[in-house]
């Protein structure tokens, strides 16, 4: 059998798989084979048999490289044996800690350790203490423990905050030259109330476009290639970062917080180093022109979403008082915004609502309470001015052919979109989506639906078909947003890719060409991103690389691994975060909303906490549950109780798995549900028992019949016989008459 190589991705239930590059599947990993490895090992395997679904098995040949990451665990005693229990129940190990190796630990903290010896088929493996993190009640704990269990960088390099500290506070006089001053355009960041960093701002004013009324849309982008130039160590810690990550409550930046919330931060009334897009916009929301310049700006406030919506709403109420003189500003800002709103869709751009949460937390660190983010006008007004100036910044850098970072998002693959398009066809919609999906198409089907009572049931299913969009130097446009070509430019403070591409973009201005340094060469790719799973090829034929974009290829996949990362150490947080709240109302019961159906049971999320949970298919009642793919649905075959997406439901909090990051619910029926439900029990049990009472009645009819014609037959076949019979006798009698009167003629 063939032999392979990937990166070992353990299970908590104790198996794993390795993991392959491109579309190859994943090899399955029996316990027994996973005894002597451990997660992120990377290895050889040989592929030993395929299961009854073709999916194969494997069996470890040989260790590769061991993973040298600390492991982030609890420290416990047992019977005089000091173990850590890892906090990623995917090492499968308890680690042995010889006594001497503790450092100063005690039982129960939470302490990383280096692996002094690997596991083995017959040992655990052994490691020693090497920091001490503290008790898990801590406030803060699980992000320290997040950021280490992930292997997010969260401590910049001795050489970069040197770096950074000799920098300026203030704009320097060279810093000006070859600028456009806009300290006299007023300028105005928008974010949210709890934002500490501000990389955009944005202004309007109406101009003519042609003959024709339009608008002139400039967004100042903070400068930060400006101070972070390649190859110096500020840059070599961003790109290790490339994102910043943001938890409940803290942020790790991507860039030290001197620059992050000072000189990069386009903060009110302070001057600042900018890169503009200044477009001019017609009445039909196309972008007529545009141009991209180095700038000096001032921002002339900073304004949050909710202020600017309650402007917007009443312009004569006391936030456009305390606003007077920039009320037209942003009344030019929202009209320019709806004419955006046109050309999206005229493109078919995809827009589902959906309910994005933030978590309030206490003084400690805890959860107070869960609440919805509300998007308003003023949400969407900068976002549509960030997606302008991003598709400028994209098709600014493909008319020069130059290389850089795209934002990708690719259609349905061929199985998503099948299993959505026998989905459609299922419900009977009307509606679906043909074999070269067009972003119009989901967009026409989520309008058509909005008002259905399975609208999110629908709406989900979209969404899920879809891909995950990536950084790639290889433009395949944007599926979602209906672009040809789409780039990230508008944050800079806080993704790297924003920051190739202001490079890219300062070079093409002076008439060069931006060559990828050091920093994201293959050899420090390899060495960062050890262990990382790629994203799956789609199988389709991908174009040959040159070498000018070879590297860039590098750069798209090490931001788009570190992006999943930083997501996944967010959720893992909020996770933990939530399953420690809901422990205090374990018993409670609430109302919620099936936000997921699966073959083992449905996700619950609650209304009110927003926090979801599993309804496992046991608690769904007695009877058997049958998992229909197409429909996504579980309907019980005694009952015919369906539940599918955006059911609603009464749950009760029935068991959380704080490690595991795991909320269970119990199903809970209140007495209408009941009866309700034991009626439909009655009506179908009465609908059987008569069709059965039918069948019998049929069958007993039938057997009627089937006796009488025997009978008839048996009759008449006895009434032939007795006829023969009767024949028979006397053929008898006449022919012993005749041999009588014989005998007397001879006598």
């Amino acid at each position: 059998m063939s032999e392979v190589e990937g990166t070992v991705q353990g299970h908590r239930d104790g198996h794993g798989f390795v993991v392959r590059e491109g579309a190859a599947a994943d090899l399955y990993l029996s316990p027994q084979e996973m005894r002597g490895v451990l997660h992120r090992d990377r290895v050889k395997a040989r592929i030993v048999r395929y299961d009854k679904k073709g999916r194969p098995e494997g069996r470890v040949v040989e260790i590769l490289e061991r993973r040298k990451t600390p492991i982030i665990g609890r420290l416990l005693s047992e019977n005089g044996v000091w173990l850590v229990a890892p906090e990623d129940k995917r090492y499968g190990h308890d680690i042995l800690i010889p006594r001497n190796a503790i450092a100063s630990a005690e039982p129960g903290q939470v302490v990383a350790v280096e692996l002094t010896e690997p596991p083995s088929m017959h040992s655990q493996p052994v490691g020693r203490v090497t920091e001490v993190l503290g008790e898990i009640d801590d406030p803060g704990m699980e992000i320290e423990i997040a950021v280490r269990k992930y292997e997010v960088p969260h401590k910049f390099s001795d050489e970069a905050l040197a770096q950074a500290a000799a920098l300026p506070d203030q704009i320097r006089t060279a810093d000006r030259k070859g600028r456009i001053d806009l300290t006299d355009v007023p300028l105005v960041t928008i974010d949210g109330e709890d934002a500490r960093d501000f990389d955009d701002a944005v202004y309007c004013e109406p101009a003519k476009v042609g003959r024709s009324k339009g608008w002139r849309l400039i967004v100042a982008i903070a400068d930060v290639s400006h101070y972070v130039r390649p190859g110096e160590p500020l840059d070599a810690d961003a790109y290790e970062r490339a994102t910043s990550v943001y938890f409940p409550r803290r942020v790790i930046p991507m860039l030290p917080e001197k620059l992050s919330n000072g000189l990069c931060s386009l903060n009110p009334h302070v001057e600042r180093l900018a890169m503009a897009c200044d477009m001019l916009v017609t009445a039909e929301g196309e972008v007529e022109a545009y141009q991209f310049y180095p700038a000096l700006i001032e921002s002339h406030a900073r304004l949050t979403y909710g202020e600017v919506a309650a402007i917007l709403t009443n312009t004569r109420g006391p936030e456009a008082a305390k606003r007077a003189d920039l009320v037209p500003h942003l009344l030019d800002l929202h009209e320019v915004y709806r004419a955006l709103l046109k050309s999206r869709a005229v493109r078919g751009a995809v827009d589902f609502e959906t309910t994005e949460t933030q978590i309030v937390s206490d003084e400690n660190g805890r959860i107070e309470k869960i609440v919805p983010r509300v998007r308003n006008e003023a949400h969407r007004l900068i976002e549509e001015s960030m997606l302008a100036a991003n598709v400028c910044s994209a098709d600014f850098v493909a008319r020069a052919k130059h290389p850089a970072l795209y934002r990708v998002h690719e259609g349905p693959t061929p199985e998503k979109r099948t299993l959505l398009q026998n989905y459609l066809r299922a419900l009977g919609i009307g509606l679906s989506i043909g074999d070269d999906p067009k972003p119009a198409e989901f967009q026409a089907i989520a309008e058509a639906t909005k008002d259905r009572p399975d609208a999110a049931q629908i709406h989900s299913m979209l969404l899920r078909s879809m891909q995950q969009a990536i950084y790639t130097g290889i433009n395949s446009g944007h599926f979602g947003l209906a672009y040809e070509a789409y780039t990230h430019f508008t944050s800079p403070i806080r993704r790297y890719p924003d920051l190739l591409v202001h490079r890219v973009i300062k070079a093409l201005l002076l008439g060069k060409r931006y060559v990828l340094g050091a920093s994201t060469s293959a050899d420090a790719l390899a060495e960062r991103t050890k262990g990382t799973k790629p994203p799956r090829n789609t199988g389709e034929a991908k174009p040959a690389v040159s070498p000018e974009l070879e590297p860039w290829q590098i750069a798209g996949a090490h931001c788009s691994a570190n992006e999943r990362r930083a997501d996944e150490a967010s959720r893992d947080v909020e996770a933990w975060l939530k399953c420690r709240y809901m422990r205090e109302h374990l018993g409670e019961e609430y109302g919620g909303t099936v936000s997921a159906v699966t073959s083992f049971g449905l996700f619950v999320t609650l209304d009110a906490l927003y926090v979801e949970g599993l309804v496992h298919i046991t608690e769904l009642g007695g009877e058997y549950f049958r998992f229909d793919e197409v429909r996504q649905e579980l309907r019980g075959e005694r009952s015919g109780l369906r539940y599918v997406i955006g059911t609603r439901v009464r749950v009760q909090v029935s068991r959380v798995d704080l490690d595991g990051r795991k909320i269970d619910f119990r199903m809970v029926h209140d007495d209408a549900e009941e009866a309700a439900l034991m009626r439909a029990r009655r009506e179908r049990n009465a609908e059987r028992s008569q069709s059965a009472a039918d069948e019998l009645s049929a069958i007993k009819g039938a057997d009627r019949s089937a006796k009488a014609a025997t009978r008839a037959k048996t009759k008449s076949r006895s009434s032939a016989a007795g006829s023969a019979r009767a024949a028979k006798n006397a053929t008898r009698k006449s022919a012993s008459a005749r041999g009588s009167a014989t005998r007397k003629s001879r006598g």
